[in-house]
Formats: structure tokens, C-alpha cells, sequence
């Protein structure tokens, strides 16, 4: 039998919840025992994941962040909200400069609305669940087995490592590929209506672009290949976005949709590109004049 943190036992098959101030106190440690590798039901977790991941490109661990936390992190993500750099602009699905030599029917040549804004890490209080939980060892062991890498590291960015995603009513975040090979977000709060999740995946690789089925998706062409996810605050979302094209439809109704994006690299020491940066976060910081960007592939973006 287990102990919990006063001492109380935990009935046999269930674990103790972790003390407040752990990192992992949001953490539903009953169905994901991240502090416990290896065992019965972190094993079952891990495997599950890797599964739909290999199925889909995307994998939905429901229920992360246990019930009595999700106030806490929704009211967390609220008090930041304001802090983001909201910016309407033009982009494409690459978020490339226009290429007016590419072909006219390339899908960078399609213009796209972004209307999403981002908090970065250096705006979010070292006391907030996201910003504890964000560099636990354990946590990330458990992404790395999770996403099948050795070993995960988190960015030595100061501004992208964590940030809070905010697409408000009537905003959407517009088609696009991401820059690391799998992206980790958890919804810290969900909007009334719309803001759902599609995606196509695996539409590209990294040896080939695919352009002319990225071309069908942006022009509706391609219906069958996009998948809808409707998530819930408190799950964490596993996803290969750098290979899988998506986007978060328009959010409707009056409460914004809130979304904690934890970014690691499997190398160390790896800070975003000052021109993505700047797109981003509206400003760039010193550490940022370096080449040490994230890319993992030949592709255009």
C-alpha cells in the first residue's frame, strides 16, 4: 500500500497525489503516473499514446490535469492573457516571406488570416502549474517515451520554451506546419463554441512536400483528410505537427480559447530563429542572434 503525503494509505493500485507546490501536483496521477516509470499503468499510458501517434499523428490524453487543479489553471492562464502579442496579419501556410516565382497554384501563394496572439515564457509567473511543470524530469521522461525520443530537452529560449496560446472570439489560427517535430499543448481553457482542432496528417514528410495535396486541403478539395478534435480543458495533446498540416477554427461565443504549448527540443541549447521569434512574440531578446534554430529537415519553412 501506498502512502500518500500526510501518511494516509492510498488504497492498493492507485497512487499518491503529488504534494502541493510539486510540479506534478496538477498532474491526474491515478490514470498517469508520470512520477512512477515503468509501472503497470505508466507503461499502458506510454503505449497507448505511441499508438495513436503512430495511427494518426495525434495523440489525446484526456483528463491530465486533474478536476480540482483545472480552476486553478484556467484562472492562471486568464491573468496572463492580456500579456500576449496579438497581431492580425496576412501569412501563408509556411509563415514565409511571399515568393511571387512560385507557381501559381503553389499553396505558399494562398494568403491566410492569423489572428491568434501568444504569451511568452517570460510574461508567465515561475508559480503557475504550466510554468512548474513545463522542466520536471519526470514529466519530460514521460513525453520522451511518450513520442519515442531518447532523450527531450527543454529550449533554452527564454520566450518560446513555454508560452500560452490565446485565439479570442472571432480570431482562428489559420492552416500551418509547425517547427518542431512534435508539438505537446494542454487546453487550460475551453472557448463556448467553435475553436476545434483539424488536421490532415502526415500530408507531407520529410523528404517531400507534397504540395499539390496541401494545395487541395487549403481549398476544401480534400475533406477526407481532415480530422476534428473537440478538446477539453485539462487534456494533453501529443502531436506531429511538422509533418501534419492544421489549424484551430474560429472561436465563437464570448470566453476566449487558451492553450499551454510546452515546446522541447532532443538537442540541447536550441533557441528559435529572431525573424520566427519576432512573429511570434512581437519582440526578439539578445539570445536570439545566434543560428541555433529547431529544424529537423530540408523543408521550405
Amino acid at each position: 500500500m501506498t502512502l500518500g503525503p500526510s501518511g494516509t494509505p492510498v488504497p492498493s493500485g492507485r497512487s499518491a497525489p503529488a504534494a502541493a507546490g510539486d510540479p506534478l501536483d496538477p498532474v491526474d496521477l491515478d490514470r498517469y503516473p508520470v512520477h512512477e516509470p515503468g509501472s503497470t499503468a505508466w507503461t499502458a499510458a506510454v503505449r497507448t499514446a505511441r499508438s495513436a501517434l503512430a495511427a494518426d499523428g495525434c495523440a489525446v490524453l484526456p483528463g491530465f490535469v486533474r478536476p480540482s487543479r483545472r480552476d486553478r489553471l484556467r484562472a492562471e492562464g486568464e491573468t496572463v492573457a492580456a500579456d500576449a502579442h496579438r497581431e492580425t496579419c496576412t501569412v501563408n501556410v509556411y509563415n514565409t516571406a511571399p515568393d511571387p516565382g512560385l507557381p501559381a497554384d503553389h499553396p505558399a501563394r494562398v494568403p491566410l488570416q492569423r489572428g491568434n496572439a501568444f504569451v511568452a515564457r517570460d510574461r508567465i509567473p515561475a508559480a503557475h502549474l504550466v510554468h512548474r511543470l513545463y522542466p520536471d524530469p519526470g514529466f519530460r521522461a514521460f513525453l520522451a517515451a511518450c513520442t519515442g525520443a531518447a532523450e527531450l530537452h527543454e529550449l533554452a529560449d527564454p520566450l518560446a520554451g513555454l508560452c500560452l496560446n490565446v485565439v479570442d472570439p472571432g480570431r482562428a489560427h489559420p492552416w500551418h506546419f509547425d517547427t518542431n517535430e512534435v508539438a505537446i499543448s494542454l487546453l487550460t481553457r475551453a472557448p463556448e463554441a467553435g475553436g476545434e482542432f483539424e488536421f490532415c496528417p502526415d500530408i507531407r514528410s520529410a523528404e517531400a512536400e507534397n504540395t499539390a495535396d496541401v494545395a487541395d486541403a487549403l481549398a476544401g478539395r480534400a475533406p477526407h483528410r481532415v480530422r476534428r478534435l473537440r478538446l477539453r480543458a485539462g487534456d494533453l495533446q501529443l502531436f506531429r505537427g511538422r509533418y501534419s498540416l492544421h489549424r484551430v477554427t474560429t472561436v465563437r461565443g464570448n470566453t476566449a480559447r487558451h492553450t499551454a504549448i510546452f515546446s522541447y527540443s532532443a538537442r540541447a541549447g536550441v533557441i528559435g530563429s529572431a525573424e520566427r521569434t519576432r512573429q511570434l512574440f512581437g519582440r526578439v531578446l539578445p539570445a536570439h542572434g545566434g543560428s541555433r534554430a529547431v529544424r529537423v529537415d530540408g523543408l521550405m519553412d
